[in-house]
């Protein structure tokens, strides 16, 4: 499995930005495909946003078309969110994820490997 590490989380206004990071190591699949999903205190864990293997096709959830955007730097095995407009509602634990496929998935058992979690706090 990849070991995942996620950075970036924190305290932001209403309508701020915030870029998570999420940094991959080891593992024995190259090129994994990526996703973030994100839990809000009392819900389940839901998707956010998935990046195939050379970032040419992601997905999102409805909710944040258009606000967030998921991207990788494959040189420095990193994973991005960057969140824009962020709203009350977008206040989680953002947990990445990846799984042993060069094609992305919505879908949260498709992935083998994930990070510990950063809080993201949005105040209104």
């Amino acid at each position: 499995q990849v070991q995942l590490v996620e950075s970036g989380g924190g305290l932001v206004s209403a309508g701020g930005s915030l870029r998570l990071s999420c940094a991959a190591s080891g593992g024995s699949f190259s090129r994994p495909a990526m996703g973030w999903f994100r839990q809000a205190p009392g819900k389940g864990r839901e998707f956010v946003a998935t990046i195939n293997w050379n970032g040419g096709i992601r997905y999102y959830t409805d909710s944040v078309k258009g606000r967030f955007t998921i991207s990788r730097d494959n040189a420095k095995n990193t994973v991005y969110l960057q969140m824009n407009n962020l709203k009350p509602e977008d206040t989680a634990a953002y947990y990445c994820a990846g799984r042993a496929s060069l094609v992305a998935s919505r879908v949260e058992y498709e992935y083998e490997s994930w990070g510990q979690g950063t809080q993201v706090t949005v105040s209104s």
